[in-house]
């Protein structure tokens, strides 16, 4: 439930208050979404096994957003930012439809 009440005020709260983000920050903003997104549909699944963690949750999302932020900080200093931001977002959205369709399974035995 936590993930589910977070990601809601998230949204809310950025449709309310509506941030700029810095210019060089930019790049590096889609990455962790999907990051954030990767925790938080990892937590739904947990939650629904039975097995949900909210101190694993917060340092799952922390350390995915940043890992996911430094992998491609260090792309860009090597000149494949871009490459490297398409494979992260190619390994967590992987890990998103895998914990999705266990979610799906478990609910609707799909």
């Amino acid at each position: 439930m936590i993930p589910i009440v977070g990601l809601i005020v998230g949204i809310v709260l950025g449709l309310l208050f509506q941030p700029s983000i810095p210019f060089a920050l930019q790049p590096y903003v889609p990455i962790a979404i999907i990051a954030a997104l990767d925790a938080v549909v990892g937590a739904l699944r947990a939650l629904s096994e039975g097995r949900f963690d909210d101190r694993v949750f917060v340092i799952s999302f922390l350390s995915n957003v940043l890992i996911a932020a430094l992998m491609v900080y260090l792309g860009d200093q090597m000149g494949v930012g871009a490459q490297l931001s398409t494979g992260v977002i190619v390994v967590l959205g992987i890990r998103i439809f895998a914990n999705a369709a266990a979610i799906r399974r478990r609910y609707l035995h799909a």
